[in-house]
């Protein structure tokens, strides 16, 4: 067995000290504008458009692919995917009750599609009328009742908006065996139609935040070939100035290939946070604010017959494992046609909402790992002035072994039971921990370390 480097307690402070202040190089204006986000840690992704209707199904075939891809899949063309929306009316769609479950969660943030690649808004909009209340037998803003309900619930409310846009004359398809007028993931931009798109865009993007208010704008579909770093800079200034305060992600531009060992000026149009997708990176993002966005199955938006979940053990690991390295969660649902969370999701959400309420402070506020490497039994966070070490493997003889730690302890204890205190020792080359015959919690246990101040 490897052993696990510990940095000292000086450097440790030092780093977190840099972290705090410098908000990875930016200035004081972005640090005062990402606290709320880096407190918060764990947040919900909601995919959820007209791709609800079919389900991941197109005249008896079934993808194998993400359910909001399926105008990509079937090559289906605008006309016929517009057909849609007159099948679209989620009369069980319930702000109260989604947002709830968001909060019973242990979430902290909301961030939802406002118009995804297939061009539908799902809000009451002004300026394009392919819009859930104008096109649809619903007739309402499910956008406007879950805004207010993250803010009377006390969430975080944020938009996700697509780039690239399937439904707009200004884009085609030019590729083998696809309709011009049907998804594609590189759609191509008709000659003189940029700036005109580029309006429609904004024009977009100022009704989302001039009605809604979003904390975040989570950009997404920047790679396309017509969508250059000069126009994300452009839109990160737009969008920067309608609301200052308001995150940006690095998909604004093509930031998507990280914003390590860039200069200030341009990461700083890169976007306020990196977002890998689909993993947690094994040593997390060495110098920027990040956020792993993740499915609970194979599929962002719904897909009736997607049954491969990721256990509740998998994703409460994966908060602990994300905030370990110094990172956001961002756990997707995908709501049915009708407007409810699939019963999967719900439950898989209420298991990590059990955890988090006994061991949330484990997770909120914290900053990564002071250890170099992995640790062979689990993971570790840290608040001001206590280790949280985050016990996955319960050793066999009862012994916890923390290997390079040496800095003075004045309290161990339990974070499930905090008035019982956990014997420990110096061992060589780290601290021994005498554990309790069973773990508080099979998926993970937490032990508090108080270092003496």
């Amino acid at each position: 067995m490897k052993r696990v480097a510990l940095r000292s307690a000086a450097v440790v402070l030092a780093l977190l000290t840099l972290i705090q202040t410098s908000g990875s190089g930016q200035d004081a204006d972005r640090d005062r504008r990402m606290q709320w986000w880096r407190e918060a840690r764990f947040g919900m992704f909601i995919h959820w458009g007209l791709y609800a209707v079919p389900a991941g199904e197109w005249k008896g075939q079934r993808s194998k692919e993400i359910g909001e891809w399926i105008m990509s899949w079937a090559n289906i063309p605008r006309a016929e995917y517009e057909t849609l929306a007159p099948q679209f009316n989620p009369v069980k769609f319930d702000a109260a009750k989604i947002v709830g479950i968001a909060k019973d969660a242990g979430m902290k943030y909301i961030v939802i599609t406002s118009k995804h690649h297939d061009g539908f808004s799902m809000y009451d909009g002004a300026v394009s009328d392919y819009d859930i209340v104008d096109r649809t037998p619903y007739r309402k803003d499910p956008m406007r009742a879950l805004a207010d309900e993250a803010r009377k619930q006390g969430l975080k409310f944020a938009f996700y908006y697509s780039i690239m846009d399937w439904h707009h004359p200004s884009q085609y398809v030019k590729a083998p065996n696809k309709l011009e007028t049907a998804g594609h993931s590189k759609t191509e931009m008709r000659e003189g139609q940029k700036p005109v798109y580029i309006a429609y865009m904004k024009g977009q993007l100022k009704e989302l935040i001039t009605k809604y208010d979003p904390a975040v704008l989570w950009f997404d579909g920047e790679w396309v070939d017509w969508w250059t770093e000069a126009d994300g800079k452009d839109l990160y200034q737009y969008v920067r100035s309608l609301k200052p305060s308001i995150l940006i992600n690095n998909r604004v531009g093509k930031g998507r290939k990280g914003m390590e060992g860039m200069n200030k000026a341009d990461q700083e149009y890169a976007g306020d946070f990196g977002t890998p997708e689909q993993q947690i990176p094994a040593t997390g993002l060495s110098g920027v604010d990040w956020e792993s966005c993740m499915t609970m199955n194979t599929t962002w938006g719904y897909k009736s017959y997607d049954d491969q979940w990721k256990s509740p053990e998998t994703l409460v690991r994966n908060v602990i494992d994300t905030a370990s390295k110094g990172g956001n969660y961002l756990l997707n649902v995908g709501p049915t046609a009708e407007g409810e969370i699939p019963a999967p999701s719900v439950e898989r959400l209420a298991a990590i909402g059990r955890w988090m309420k006994v061991n949330g402070d484990s997770i909120y506020g914290t900053t990564a790992s002071p250890f170099t490497q992995q640790l062979p039994w689990g993971r570790a966070t840290v608040k001001g002035n206590r280790l949280f070490l985050h016990v996955f493997q319960w050793p066999a003889d009862g012994v916890l072994q923390v290997p390079g730690f040496t800095d003075r302890i004045a309290r161990a204890y339990l974070l499930a039971d905090p008035k019982r205190a956990v014997a420990m020792q110096p061992a060589e080359g780290g601290l021994s921990i005498k554990l309790p015959g069973a773990p508080p919690d099979p998926i993970a246990s937490v032990i508090v370390l108080e270092r003496a101040r």
